[in-house]
């Protein structure tokens, strides 16, 4: 679940907040046996996603698929993230789901339920959980069937947005580096950045600091934070085929495009290492 600017995870606001030296010293470095804790709590989203990822086909309902995530998270025993999570829209309820199922142009935190997925739809899936107290977050954007060449392309761009951030982080000293080579990616394919939603840090915690945009911004350069050892990122690219803005829906969580053209989500936990980035969230170590 996205880490929005301004509240973690659940309202939109404009530009990334200013974060103090304060911020910066909070960031929470793991050892390597917590690495090692993470990634098996990654493990377990990675075969939650690959379960959806064969079971999404047309005339499969997003509710369906959330209890696929519900049923397997039960029987490892690992905790969901995102159910509960309180809403910061007054009267509105927390997010009642265990993944967020997003559809054509919804861009995040879409409510699973019975709603049937159609030929040619993508579907966005994220979730996350806890096991032995640590945390994994994942989303992958799924084609329903045959879908457009322009959806199609949508999709490939978003996940190459992520391969792009996971490979700079081999090199680069800051995460404003690899924010810029995302950015620079997408608008090069004709494509807009969704900037209201962001990464975050994780750990014991789903959203932790640093908060971790996939745009340069002069927030973002005044701000920016160092790519060393025991960091732990969920990377999560969002990537619109028409306009970057966004309107949440009356249920007060559904995020969609306000030109309702489709929107991708891809995201992995990362994590860094003195031998560079360490995927967490894959089915096969990397």
């Amino acid at each position: 679940m996205n880490s929005s600017l301004g509240w973690l995870g659940k309202s939109v606001s404009v530009g990334v907040r200013s974060r103090s030296s304060h911020m910066r010293s909070s960031i929470q470095l793991k050892s390597l046996r917590e690495l090692g804790l993470m990634r098996e709590a990654g493990l377990v989203v990675a075969q939650a996603l690959d379960l959806v990822r064969q079971a999404v086909k047309p005339g499969v309902t997003t509710g369906e698929l959330d209890q696929l995530v519900v049923n397997h998270f039960a029987s490892v025993s690992a905790v969901p993230l995102f159910k509960g999570v309180p809403s910061s829209i007054k009267g509105k309820p927390s997010f009642p789901a265990v993944v967020c199922a997003s559809v054509n142009e919804q861009v995040v935190h879409g409510i699973p339920g019975s709603r049937i997925l159609k030929e040619g739809d993508v579907v966005s899936i994220d979730t996350g959980c806890r096991l032995n107290g640590w945390c994994g977050d994942s989303a992958f954007t799924f084609a329903v069937g045959n879908v457009s060449l322009e959806k199609q392309r949508l999709l490939d761009v978003t996940r190459e947005t992520l391969a792009i951030a996971i490979v700079a982080m081999k090199s680069a000293k800051t995460w404003s580096v690899v924010a810029r080579e995302m950015e620079r990616y997408v608008r090069q394919q004709g494509m807009s950045v969704i900037e209201q939603f962001v990464g975050h840090g994780i750990g014991q915690s789903m959203h932790e600091e640093p908060q971790v945009p996939n745009y340069v911004s002069d927030s973002l350069r005044k701000q920016d934070f160092p790519l060393e050892p025991g960091l732990v990122l969920a990377i999560e690219p969002m990537v619109a085929l028409g306009t970057r803005n966004v309107r949440v829906l009356p249920d007060g969580w559904t995020v969609e495009t306000t030109d309702r053209r489709a929107a991708a989500h891809f995201e992995h936990t990362v994590a860094m290492t003195s031998e560079g980035p360490r995927i967490l969230t894959l089915l096969e170590s990397a």
